[in-house]
């Protein structure tokens, strides 16, 4: 199964979509498995089909071996005028994420690795912050090492931070936590408590984090398909 790490050397693409009604959820999902079951693409290494939770809407991930590959499929006829299109009529937003990972935590009693597979029953918090290319690095620590006090927080499994790299669809520099946590409980108890109820440490952080974040927003995830090169 794929797995998230910082020392694979992937480039890590997320698309995300948006859309407005349960029926178009199933439709992109539909869809997304096609495309994922066909992939035959030179660099192609993984992709794993999330479904929204909170909003409908949709999550890929997907690791390349370059971005020139990328590139290539980007550039490709079968993505412009079939797959692109496709999208754009069922979706309220696309935001296509290229991607380095450059922090990974798990909780102590997970063992560090982080995989991604509709064989498990994490429930996934993906995060969007849009920031300042020159408060980029600081966010980026601040969203990694500066949340260290998560490992104490019941329901939490792993995060993840991105570092955006590139983009179609979104302007300006960009970061992304791809968390997993033991369920939709867990996480909004996690998520809900009152800013003055917060430890000391979270509360700074938090603050940090929202005084250099742009425009941020989120969803929540079930992942419900996979397939990697060779499968």
């Amino acid at each position: 199964m794929p797995n998230i790490s910082t020392e694979d050397n992937y480039l890590t693409v997320l698309n995300l979509f948006t859309t407005d009604t349960p029926d178009k959820q199933d439709r992109l999902l539909t869809e997304m498995r096609r495309i994922v079951d066909a992939a035959a693409y030179e660099g192609w290494i993984s992709s794993t089909v999330h479904a929204g939770q909170d909003s409908p809407g949709t999550a890929n991930l997907i690791q390349w071996r370059s971005g020139e590959d990328l590139e290539k499929r980007y550039a490709g006829d079968e993505f412009k005028h079939r797959t692109l299109p496709v999208f754009r009529e069922i979706t309220t937003g696309i935001r296509l994420l290229q991607n380095e990972i450059v922090f990974t935590r798990t909780h102590p009693g997970l063992g560090g690795r982080i995989d991604v597979s509709p064989d498990r029953d994490d429930y996934t918090v993906i995060e969007v912050h849009r920031v300042g290319e020159a408060d980029q690095a600081e966010l980026l620590k601040l969203l990694g090492e500066g949340q260290d006090w998560l490992v104490n927080v019941p329901g939490y499994r792993s995060h993840s931070v991105f570092k955006g790299l590139r983009a179609m669809f979104v302007e300006g520099a960009f970061a992304v936590v791809y968390a997993q946590w033991d369920s939709k409980e867990s996480y909004e108890a996690f998520r809900d408590l009152p800013h003055a109820s917060k430890p000391m440490p979270r509360r700074g952080n938090d603050e940090r984090i929202d005084a250099l974040t742009v425009e941020s927003d989120s969803n929540t995830y079930r992942v419900v398909h996979t397939r990697a090169m060779g499968e």
